[in-house]
């Protein structure tokens, strides 16, 4: 059996390639982009997909980020991703605890929570995961949420509560605060809009990159 990806590989930027219909990119373009900028990880994030689509697609991006040398995750199936041969799947709230996940599966899958709170993050400390997402940071424009911004203070927080673990930061984050992020000790950073709203993607990738790193695009 294949053994999950060390979880050193989900530092840096994550992009979640999302299937909303409102996109003027599809999730296969948008992780194209991401892979050729040099995204550490692509989450594909297809919330209204069948599970037939959301394989097709998965079936081209698995391609794409083995080439890239970029981990695949995807978002709410771990099913699903097992059956694409993602590295990892990312769970909210509201989806299958983590525990609940079969064995086999946890030690061949990189698991991710979703967390909003200082209590949730401290609670998925305790679960098999192998990452902690938190936000959103600065609010989003990508998604309904019932949580408002979390900020750079409760970032840092979490970061502390669940060390080792490593924390992704999601939501608002774009070229102009990923310093920031990074500064608060966060691990990676996630986008949506940013990338997928953007009129070139890859070029937004890149952006988002050098500003993580504090250079300027190449």
């Amino acid at each position: 059996m294949t053994r999950r990806p060390p979880a050193e590989r989900l530092s840096g930027l994550h992009v979640l390639a999302d299937a909303a219909p409102r996109w003027a990119h599809s999730p296969v373009a948008q992780a194209r982009a991401a892979c050729a900028a040099g995204a550490a990880v692509v989450q594909l994030r297809a919330k209204h997909a069948r599970d037939g689509e959301l394989l097709a697609w998965a079936a081209e991006i698995r391609v794409l980020t083995t080439s890239a040398g970029a981990l695949f995750i995807v978002n709410d199936r771990f099913d699903l991703a097992l059956a694409a041969d993602a590295d990892g799947a990312h769970l909210g709230q509201e989806d299958l605890p983590p525990a609940r996940v079969p064995t086999a599966a946890r030690e061949r899958l990189l698991l991710g929570r979703s967390t909003h709170t200082l209590e949730q993050a401290s609670a998925a400390r305790q679960e098999p995961i192998d990452y902690v997402a938190f936000g959103p940071i600065f609010g989003t424009r990508s998604k309904n949420s019932a949580w408002g911004p979390r900020g750079l203070a409760q970032l840092e927080a979490v970061v502390r509560r669940v060390r080792p673990l490593p924390v992704v930061a999601i939501g608002g984050i774009d070229a102009s605060n990923a310093a920031s992020v990074r500064a608060a000790g966060a691990a990676g950073f996630a986008v949506i809009s940013a990338v997928a709203g953007a009129e070139d993607p890859g070029a937004a990738a890149h952006a988002l990159l050098a500003a993580w790193r504090g250079g300027s695009p190449a």
